[in-house]
């Protein structure tokens, strides 16, 4: 297992696709997105170098402040070292219920967290194969584990796994970035995102960053 202290030093990979052929095809496709291209510049995020990582601080961060979450990462994080090693699956599996109440790990989350580790450690989530896979069934072994749904998929192919075409229409900052974008009297719903982005495929990861630039640049924190 890469350990995020690794990573970190760890070059990103290249992204798997060409960002300007997306570019080209979203002029083309559409002009709102063309203007934010032109407005905010290059697509900047990079695939990740350590999935277990990301899903870890998916689940910590769940339904709380920024801060709030960085707080509770640090001290989880240093019961089993120090404040920027994120804990082996097996670490976590020998986390006491104390330790983790002690960190303000709530009782719900130390539950989600068991329960990745135990995905990986029997291979039912094999981070390797995943890179590999297409993105319904990165979607389905995501989603298997209590606690990480669609959202959290969602955002693995994009910052993870750097896809190309993911559409988060559950993500409130894509559609509040549609609304401002568009200038749609109300946000529309995710029927209607799905309606507006087909248009970006298959760079529909490129326009819904694009969404997020739109209100103010922000990104969802992962």
């Amino acid at each position: 297992m890469t350990t995020s202290k690794a990573a970190a030093t760890a070059r990103s990979p290249r992204l798997p696709f060409s960002p300007a052929r997306a570019y080209a095809h979203l002029r083309a496709a559409d002009p709102v997105v063309g203007n934010l291209i032109d407005e905010w510049g290059p697509y900047r995020p990079r695939p990740g170098t350590d999935p277990w990582s990301n899903l870890v601080r998916t689940i910590l961060f769940q339904q709380l402040a920024g801060s709030a979450a960085r707080a509770i990462q640090r001290r989880f994080y240093a019961l089993h070292g120090v404040e920027d090693r994120v804990p082996t699956p097996a670490e976590v599996l020998a986390t006491t219920d104390e330790a983790f109440r002690g960190a303000g790990v709530s009782r719900q989350k130390a539950a989600y967290l068991r329960d990745l580790a135990a995905h990986v450690l029997d291979d039912r989530l094999d981070f390797e194969a995943l890179r590999r896979a297409p993105d319904a069934e990165v979607v389905t072994a995501i989603t298997a584990v209590h606690g990480l749904g669609e959202w959290s998929a969602h955002m693995f192919l994009m910052f993870e796994l750097g896809r190309p075409d993911v559409l988060p229409v559950g993500d409130l900052g894509v559609r509040a970035g549609m609304r401002v974008a568009y200038g749609l009297e109300a946000m529309p719903t995710p029927k209607e995102a799905r309606t507006i982005g087909e248009r970006w495929a298959p760079y529909r990861s490129v326009g819904s960053w694009y969404m997020w630039r739109a209100i103010e640049g922000l990104v969802p924190e992962l």
